[in-house]
């Protein structure tokens, strides 16, 4: 394999001042991508105002394309609190908060997950938003796959307060077309193979420190080279009131399979390039998309075709 000379990257963690110095090297065609990692906890106005302090230090590292982890807006004592707060979609307080800070800040801000009113009382939609530099919405996913674990002293059944989505959702952005999914569909190849030509893929997660221990870098990394498509992976990583503990090791990973930054633990931000002209290169070199001879079927895929998209802010 010949060499290929890394996008430039930058990590940035808790900083005093609240200010980041942007790094110095931009390559031509490329943008820059953030993923938050954070340690959320039950007050929803607090981990809102962390992640609007992420926010602003990943804008100010010059991202333009900004993912939040799953659950950013709360991690509650008990499963049951995400109920609590459930939001119809485009209507309360979560959600303001996103469409402020991409106006804000005039970046695509991905909303880690937010939980969505359903059809069920008892339980919530555990939802992807999609935001674009205007503060619209764009897409929402609908996390398909829901976790389950019984592992010694640890139990996992979200079945039990959220109704699993049915559709892969693939939309058009100036930075390429992008994939949504979240957490435990990592585990699941089939969906990102049935996402259309995708050139990145961003899945927020809250891995537990056990299984994210075993596996969550190798599911990352897996999901990049198959698809030959960059993965952003923004996380959840540390202790929580609740007593859980969350993985971390927050990170971009390009097309190669190559991870250009990472954040094994607590709050903070991880930036990347995004370069096209590699990952175009990487699939000429490697025509490996070309060659799939087993199709996808029977998935539903809403892919989002947007007009005038060169309007990403500079």
């Amino acid at each position: 394999m010949t060499a290929t000379k890394k996008p430039a990257s930058v990590k940035v963690t808790k900083s005093r001042s609240g200010q980041v110095k942007k790094p110095t090297q931009q390559l031509p065609g490329a943008v820059r991508v953030a993923a938050l990692q954070m340690a959320s906890g039950p007050n929803v106005a607090a981990n809102l105002a962390e992640a609007e302090r992420l926010i602003a230090l990943a804008a100010a590292g010059g991202a333009k394309l900004i993912a939040l982890p799953e659950y950013f807006c709360i991690m509650g004592l008990k499963d049951t609190d995400k109920v609590a707060v459930r939001e119809e979609e485009g209507r309360g307080p979560i959600q303001a908060f996103l469409v402020r800070m991409a106006k804000k800040h005039r970046v695509w801000l991905v909303g880690g997950s937010v939980p969505l009113a359903c059809g069920n009382p008892g339980k919530v939609r555990n939802a992807c938003l999609l935001y674009d530099d205007r503060g619209k919405l764009v897409a929402r996913y609908d996390k398909i796959h829901l976790f389950g674990l019984d592992l010694a002293n640890e139990h996992y059944k979200e079945e039990n307060t959220i109704e699993p989505g049915n559709t892969v959702v693939v939309v058009n952005s100036p930075f390429g077309r992008i994939g949504l999914a979240v957490c435990y569909d990592l585990r699941f190849p089939e969906l990102f193979r049935a996402m259309p030509d995708v050139d990145l893929i961003v899945v927020p997660s809250a891995f537990t420190a056990t299984t994210g221990k075993a596996h969550f870098e190798t599911l990352v990394r897996a999901r990049a080279i198959e698809n030959l498509a960059y993965v952003i992976a923004p996380a959840q990583g540390g202790y929580h009131l609740s007593g859980r503990e969350t993985h971390g090791d927050t990170m971009i990973v390009d097309p190669w399979g190559v991870v250009l930054d990472r954040l094994p633990r607590g709050s903070g931000v991880v930036i990347a390039n995004v370069n096209p002209a590699y990952q175009a290169s990487l699939r000429q070199s490697l025509p490996a998309l070309t060659h799939r001879t087993i199709a996808c079927q029977d998935v539903a895929v809403n892919l989002i075709e947007r007009r005038a998209l060169g309007r990403a802010a500079k």
